[in-house]
């Protein structure tokens, strides 16, 4: 099994998703399915049906995340180089294209939202930033062409 890095806020997500899962959502579909038996046949019960569905949904989800738990690794600020980015890092480029300020929080997989500006290490975007370090200007190759970046500012 390979150790997936992870940091330390992304690891405290996963693990406050996995409980609500396993705490909350099996209650309340164990609650869905009493009442949905209690109309009585279940051959043509759409809410037993839709229920059964959300509680095979619900365990697959739980054992996504307790196997992302178990292959993860947090990593310690300590682990982190120093003016480099690196995983965890908060780093502020500018699109030299555009002139326009962008700033990622580089991150795992499992963690990634672009939605929160979190992206991948393993993107395109986070493996070409992986490793540069402040002032220095990169050309990162997507497949809609080549992206060029000064790296600004780097931030635990």
């Amino acid at each position: 099994m390979a150790i997936n890095y992870i940091t330390q806020e992304g690891y405290n997500k996963i693990k406050k998703d996995l409980n609500y899962m396993i705490q909350v959502r099996r209650k309340e579909i164990a609650r869905q399915l009493e009442t949905a038996r209690s109309h009585g046949d279940l051959k043509e019960n759409a809410e037993y049906d839709a229920a059964k569905e959300a509680q095979a949904m619900n365990e697959r989800r739980i054992a996504e995340l307790t196997e992302k738990l178990t292959s993860s690794s947090i990593i310690k600020d300590g682990d982190i180089p120093e003016g480099k980015v690196f995983l965890g890092s908060i780093v502020t480029i500018k699109d030299l294209n555009s002139d326009e300020e962008l700033q990622y929080q580089l991150v795992s997989e499992p963690e990634a939202d672009i939605l929160e500006n979190k992206i991948s290490i393993k993107s395109p975007v986070g493996k070409g930033l992986m490793g540069t370090e402040e002032g220095q200007e990169i050309n990162i190759q997507v497949p809609a062409g080549t992206l060029k970046y000064k790296i600004l500012k780097i931030e635990r």
